[in-house]
């Protein structure tokens, strides 16, 4: 809420935010994304204005405050900003050089390693598998619910769901949240009726305090020092370990103001001669292509074939926020982590030894969808057998599911469109795709945190919600796959349906995301040509 109401030229005055912003704004769900170089105070924008027009910089102020300040303010990246500037803030601040003894050196040295999407992609890897992982997703998550008005009926679904999620990972005997509150918890877990708001809201603000408390004081200087023996080992650090160094020997140092001190005049980069109309769909067509091609260009260079499990997927264009978990960051419960890269064997594969085999028309037709998904969205540097270059440009549908897994991380700005549009079917079909999305990695990959519990929860709630006999008949998807669908997520298995269904999903939507983007560059030529 603070940052929704604060004017877009003071935010861009702080780095950390300008960095959080870029990372949101070049999320490829969107049609129009711009970069701000705070450095020199320039916009460079992609897809580019035709050279005709001359768009003023407090025009596209007033639509990225319009059109997609609302969003990030409901995004996974917004919260993990929250957080990098509350552990800013006390490594800023004298109670941690007096609790933990450090000089105005250490201070600066930890600001620059957890600053930014970047840092708290650091620390988040450091504290992978450790308490203090679900110390930060119980604290992103409560962050998210917390913001919800859960006498708003428009959010009292999504503020119930949060809640009941955390009760089955976060809140159950046995965590390392539970433990570290138990004081605060005991009421919280033992009534059976659903207590006052008021109380409730008291109770999960006081444990998220708790946690917080913990993770500055605990897990922050252990990242520091693994922060050091890091870059010890690395030459290209040794200049900061050295400047640090040289800071430690300062009796005072200058205390870092996380504002920009050069004030630029803010401008855009001028267009590079283009003539052509504006179209943002055909500009992502091109660079996916390019993509692709560079891609495949790579993999006929690679002697052999393997495929290697990976915790979870990076569509290209999204690369810092993948490394964010969002089931951690108090996202919707539509929002997702993009899906697993293997289906089958592998430390990533789960399929059960009691569940019957499928025929062999079954088997062919699935591991035909299955290796099309997986092998689509395998990194470059992984080896693969020579796949065929795109000679034409890349359709929509070929770039759709990439699109789709980073609105997870965009505040659903798509989702919103069709709401709009009052297309409650494709809404319907949207969430199903984000739920799948969100179950893969819980089924692939059982060593993540929760994920017994996660994957029977958002099974449960996908046969629920989707894949009950009555609504299965209302979908525009073929009924066998949704019942395939349903047999095996009831007990929470992986499936190979999951790819066929979004697959399905990915065709009925492809035309909307079409006029989704054709919305989007109608609104930022407005604006441009408004503020002319």
């Amino acid at each position: 809420a603070t940052i929704a109401s604060t004017d877009m030229g003071l935010l861009l005055r702080d780095d950390v935010f300008v960095d959080f912003f870029n990372t949101f704004l070049n999320l490829p769900v969107f049609g129009q994304t711009p970069i701000y170089i705070s450095s020199t105070g320039r916009w460079d924008l992609w897809p580019e204005l035709p050279s005709r027009l001359d768009p003023s910089p407090p025009a596209l102020l007033a639509w990225l405050e319009k059109h997609r300040l609302p969003h990030f303010c409901k995004s996974s990246l917004c919260l993990h900003l929250v957080l990098c500037q509350k552990l800013l803030g006390f490594i800023r601040s004298g109670e941690a050089a007096k609790q933990l003894n450090w000089q105005s050196a250490d201070q600066w040295l930890l600001e620059k390693c957890i600053s930014g999407s970047q840092g708290m992609w650091r620390f988040r890897a450091f504290i992978q598998g450790m308490a203090g992982e679900e110390l930060t997703n119980f604290w992103l998550t409560t962050e998210r619910l917390l913001g919800l008005d859960e006498s708003d009926a428009r959010q009292r679904d999504l503020y119930l769901s949060l809640l009941h999620k955390l009760k089955a990972t976060h809140l159950r005997e046995g965590s390392s949240i539970v433990t570290l509150c138990r004081t605060i918890t005991g009421s919280f877990l033992k009534t059976r009726h659903i207590q006052p708001i008021s109380t409730r809201r008291e109770i999960l603000s006081k444990m998220q305090e708790r946690a917080l408390f913990m993770i500055q004081s605990y897990w922050l200087p252990k990242f520091f020092i693994h922060c050091k023996m890091g870059m010890e080992e690395e030459k290209s650090c040794h200049p900061l370990l050295q400047e640090y160094q040289e800071r430690l020997l300062r009796a005072k140092s200058q205390e870092p103001s996380g504002f920009s001190e050069n004030l630029f005049m803010m401008h855009i980069k001028r267009s590079q001669g283009l003539s052509e109309s504006y179209c943002s769909k055909k500009a992502k067509a091109e660079i996916w292509t390019l993509l692709k091609e560079g891609r495949d260009t790579q993999e006929m260079k690679m002697p052999s074939f393997q495929v290697q499990p990976e915790r979870q997927l990076a569509p290209a264009g999204s690369t810092k926020e993948s490394h964010l978990d969002k089931d951690a960051l108090g996202s919707i419960p539509q929002q997702s982590e993009h899906p697993a890269k293997t289906a089958f064997g592998g430390k990533g594969g789960a399929t059960s030894p009691k569940r019957p085999r499928p025929n062999a028309e079954q088997v062919l037709h699935l591991e035909e969808l299955c290796e099309e998904k997986v092998l689509s969205n395998l990194c470059s540097s992984a080896p693969l057998v020579q796949l065929p270059s795109l000679k034409k440009r890349a359709k929509t549908l070929s770039f759709l599911p990439w699109a789709l897994s980073a609105e997870t991380c965009a505040g659903r700005p798509f989702r919103d469109f069709l709401k709009r549009q009052d297309r409650s079917v494709e809404t319907h079909l949207l969430d199903l795709w984000h739920d799948l999305e969100e179950f893969l990695p819980m089924v692939l990959d059982p060593s993540r945190e929760n994920s017994f519990f996660l994957r029977h929860l958002i099974g449960e709630k996908i046969c629920k919600t989707y894949l009950e006999e009555g609504t299965i008949q209302q979908l525009p998807l073929e009924t066998r796959t949704l019942r395939s669908l349903r047999n095996h997520l009831m007990s929470g298995e992986f499936s190979p349906w999951i790819f066929r269904a979004q697959k399905e999903i990915c065709k009925v939507l492809c035309c909307f995301y079409e006029e989704f983007l054709a919305d989007d560059d109608r609104t930022f030529l407005q604006f441009m040509v408004k503020g002319m």
